[in-house]
């Protein structure tokens, strides 16, 4: 007789439609944890920055001197005006604030303040831009609110780091981005992204190239959920077609060209890993019920060098894929608005979803200090 598993019940609605314990929840989260921020490839040269706007504030992620990442909160220190308006760009050698022209290095240092020179007591040191913690794994660039985390980054990732070195992300190269604007809350699209028992009904695409119920889960970890899936026979990587059109990624074996693997890196972080390239969804709530999704693929830059590289077999193939769990999750973000909802039961194939759940309470109970 096969093993039988305690039942768990979804959570209440309030964890998706209430806009108090959505502030609330986005601070246990995204302020108490390292999050995903984008690629190191989106600022290559000195001055290059981009914009992230998460739990309602505007952050500058900027490439220094010598090559290093800073992040630093978009606001002046002399009276709050934001800083960079442009979502991306390049500030030059300073970042200077469009109002009164105070004016900072790119390691934050205030090194012009007009008319401070005969104000008594006033020190530029004294004057920085606002800190937060940076730190990158394989070519991805993390974020941390606290400027001293209590916790690494390699620590959060609880292994991660070397279970996925055979793909040499860092190497990768972007070669399509999409964004998308869906009306679900952020931890929807990880409940989503975190089973397959709905893929025979909602992808049938995918279906028939990896069998739903080929999946094999690790055990959740407080950093992240996971686990991989097998390709069909005859099945070389996921495209419209099946066929792969570009050699496997060269630190793979030739057991890891048979799945693909998926992890939700949390908070925000989606990672789908195929022989051939990988896939990130970068999550940004913007509200209790609405989450805009950057979806990127990522390719070596042998295969992208190629005279007759296209990435559109894979891009196709998810932007599909992608549009029809969006759809499910919006619906689902309906469902949950109803009077009539109450917590349903998991299946035992869902098994990730209580397990976030209860990372949700625990971080819950936590604030409380319970």
């Amino acid at each position: 007789m096969a093993e039988t598993v305690p039942m768990a019940l979804s959570l209440p609605a309030r964890y998706y439609i209430d806009p108090d314990d959505y502030r609330a929840e986005l601070e246990r989260f995204f302020g108490a944890m390292w999050f995903y921020a984008g690629r190191a490839g989106e600022i290559p040269g000195r001055g290059d920055y981009v914009l992230r706007e998460v739990a309602g504030e505007s952050l500058i992620v900027v490439r220094g001197e010598g090559g290093a990442i800073h992040a630093f909160y978009n606001v002046c220190r002399h009276r709050g005006t934001r800083l960079c308006e442009q979502g991306a760009g390049n500030t030059g050698s300073t970042i200077r604030c469009p109002y009164h022209a105070w004016t900072y290095d790119l390691n934050g240092r205030l090194v012009g303040a007009p008319h401070m020179d005969r104000v008594e007591g006033f020190r530029p040191e004294d004057y920085p831009l606002s800190r937060l913690a940076v730190d990158t794994w394989d070519g991805h660039v993390f974020v941390n609110f606290r400027e001293r985390p209590t916790a690494s980054l390699e620590a959060q990732l609880g292994g991660m780091d070397e279970l996925f070195r055979p793909w040499g992300m860092g190497e990768l190269r972007t070669g399509r981005r999409v964004v998308y604007d869906v009306a679900a809350n952020w931890k929807l699209i990880i409940h989503n992204y975190s089973e397959c028992l709905h893929c025979p009904g909602v992808h049938p695409a995918l279906q028939k190239l990896s069998h739903y119920l080929s999946g094999e889960n690790e055990p959740a970890h407080d950093g992240y959920l996971g686990g991989r899936m097998g390709l069909r026979d005859g099945v070389a990587t996921l495209s419209l077609d099946g066929r792969r059109r570009r050699d496997c990624l060269p630190g793979l074996g030739a057991s890891e060209c048979r799945y693909v693997y998926y992890y939700a890196v949390l908070p925000n972080l989606l990672l789908s890993l195929h022989p051939d390239y990988v896939m990130t969804h970068a999550l940004w709530p913007r509200g209790a019920g609405r989450t805009e999704i950057v979806c990127e693929w990522l390719f070596h830059p042998d295969a992208m060098a190629a005279a007759d590289f296209d990435p559109e077999d894979a891009v196709a193939f998810w932007d599909i894929t992608n549009r029809q769990d969006w759809h499910v999750c919006e619906q689902m973000q309906l469902g949950l608005g109803s009077r009539a909802y109450r917590p349903g039961p998991y299946s035992y194939r869902e098994d990730l979803l209580p397990a976030f759940d209860r990372l949700i309470l625990d971080k819950e109970r936590a604030a409380r200090g319970e």
